[in-house]
């Protein structure tokens, strides 16, 4: 017998099944299983015993009629009954006893199986496992924290910020319109081939390099309406893109048309006490202590995401096994109906969205592949710390969740019970629990933060995108269920009967 063989055999009522399991591909065992003649009599012979209580034969007093007449008689429903019963009892045992750990329930052919008449009867099927892989050392792991640190330049950068969006827009009264000035304009749109006119009064166009025109974007607004004036009139074709989420206008060209009545700019807030009740501090100092504070958290909060990064990929370099094909497939399978289906709700239409399906497919695999890994390394990282979710702290992220989207905390939880997204809720706190442990006993070295680094200016963008998602990942949670892996089957802990192993 083969190195990846083994033979076991179970015990029940003194009768041994025989079971043998080998090695079917990766995280696959194949099990075949042989039921004893003897038990499959005894299982008959009960099943008549109890039949012949109860049944009542034309002829014969009630618990009277003969084994032969019954046999006879619902024999073909007996068999089935004594099959089925049989088939769930073996392939229950033969993985309880044999500690396999499997995901998900057997699949098996219950049509393809026998009851034999002599001899024994004999199952066979494959099941996806729990992919078998250590942990690497996870005490020590050099991790760099961005430090944080606010200096007295940002708090100010920030409070001319907060100035400019707390301001008004002011009429210019001779001068023309310059970048981020607000122009109010009668418009007109005419799409190509279209009979209609969209005309529009007092709409309002803030100049951008790519701006919007009562919906429409046009590249090069700034240009366009770069000194504009009351009475002005600006003209421009605009080719509407194939994907646009106005349906009717893909793919065609629209005439835009601008007539401007008025020009204003904003005239930031001056920092004054209307300003400062507005914003309930008492005075300039305490602003800027409330924005300190505000913006050290939001560095912190960037600091913790840019360890957690550090510890995923740690794990992902030092930690490489096979994945279940299978379950990764059907992960996939359900990522690219999502997308999908997200597509088709943005407005592209059915055909436009079968053009990209290949490169959905592809993408689809491999963020299956990267979940389902993230996945088994979190499940057994925690069963390494004994990380446990309470019902309080699923609750703390469904209250979270509901005020970023100002929801009631009870309704979002009816929602997500529904469609099965509040296993995501467990799934991420588990995680988080997880990557703080190996954080509390990693070797963390403050490292200057890669936004006051010029060099990195691109970088740093890109940091701030992760870190945007970031503080909004319970928000999402929801809306990533469907992408987020579940556990699909809880380990086996029963121990072994009888094993016996071939050379």
């Amino acid at each position: 017998m083969a190195d990846n063989e083994t033979k076991t055999e179970e015990t029940k009522d003194e009768i041994q099944n025989v079971v043998t399991i080998t090695d079917a591909g990766p995280c696959k065992k194949k099990i075949d299983i042989e039921v004893p003649a003897e038990a499959i009599h005894n299982k008959l012979d009960a099943k008549y015993q109890e039949l012949k209580k109860d049944a009542e034969v034309p002829g014969f007093r009630k618990g009277r009629a003969p084994i032969r007449l019954l046999e006879k008689r619902f024999g073909t429903d007996i068999t089935k009954q004594v099959k089925l019963e049989l088939l769930v009892e073996a392939s229950e045992a033969a993985l309880k006893d044999n500690e396999i750990d499997s995901l998900g329930e057997p699949d098996i052919d219950h049509e393809a199986v026998e009851l034999p008449e002599e001899g024994p009867m004999k199952i066979e099927f494959e099941v996806e496992v729990r992919p078998e892989f250590d942990l690497p050392n996870l005490e020590g792991i050099d991790i760099e924290k961005p430090k944080v640190e606010v200096s007295d330049d940002k708090v100010d950068e920030e409070i001319t910020a907060l100035c400019k969006r707390a301001g008004v827009w002011t009429p210019k009264e001779d001068a023309g319109a310059e970048v981020d000035d607000q122009v109010i304009a009668d418009v007109v749109l005419v799409t190509e081939g279209s009979a209609d006119h969209d005309q529009r009064e007092n709409t309002e166009i803030t100049v951008r390099e790519t701006g919007f025109v009562a919906g429409i974007p046009v590249e090069g607004l700034d240009k366009l309406l770069k000194g504009a004036k009351h009475g002005d009139k600006k003209e421009t074709t605009v080719e509407i893109n194939d994907t646009f989420w106005k349906e009717e206008l893909r793919g065609k060209k629209v005439d835009v048309t601008i007539e401007v009545k008025e020009v204003k700019s904003m005239v930031p807030a001056e920092l004054n006490d209307e300003l400062f009740g507005r914003l309930n501090v008492e005075d300039e100092d305490d602003l800027k202590d409330r924005i300190r504070e505000q913006m050290s958290q939001q560095a912190e909060q960037q600091a913790r995401t840019a360890m957690s990064q550090q510890v995923h990929a740690y794990l992902r370099d030092k930690i490489d096994f096979d994945l279940p094909a299978d379950l990764v497939a059907g992960q996939a399978v359900s990522i690219l109906q999502r997308n999908y289906s997200n597509m088709l709700m943005q407005g592209m239409s059915k055909e436009q969205v079968d053009e990209q399906m290949d490169m959905l497919k592809a993408s689809s695999d491999q963020q299956a592949a990267e979940q389902m890994k993230t996945f088994f390394i979190m499940d057994k990282l925690a069963d390494k710390f004994e990380v446990e979710v309470t019902e309080e702290e699923i609750n703390g992220h469904i209250a979270y969740a509901a005020a970023m989207r100002g929801r009631r905390p009870e309704k979002m939880r009816e929602e997500l019970a529904r469609d099965g997204s509040l296993a995501q809720f467990t799934l991420q706190i588990r995680e988080e629990k997880c990557i703080e442990k190996i954080l509390e006993k990693a070797t963390i070295k403050e490292v200057d933060a890669v936004s006051e680094k010029p060099a990195a200016k691109k970088k740093t963008t890109k940091k701030k995108t992760t870190k945007k998602k970031t503080t909004k990942k319970k928000a999402d949670a929801a809306d990533d269920a469907g992408d987020a892996p579940k556990k699909t089957a809880k380990k086996k802990t029963t121990k072994k009967k009888t094993t016996k192993k071939e050379d």
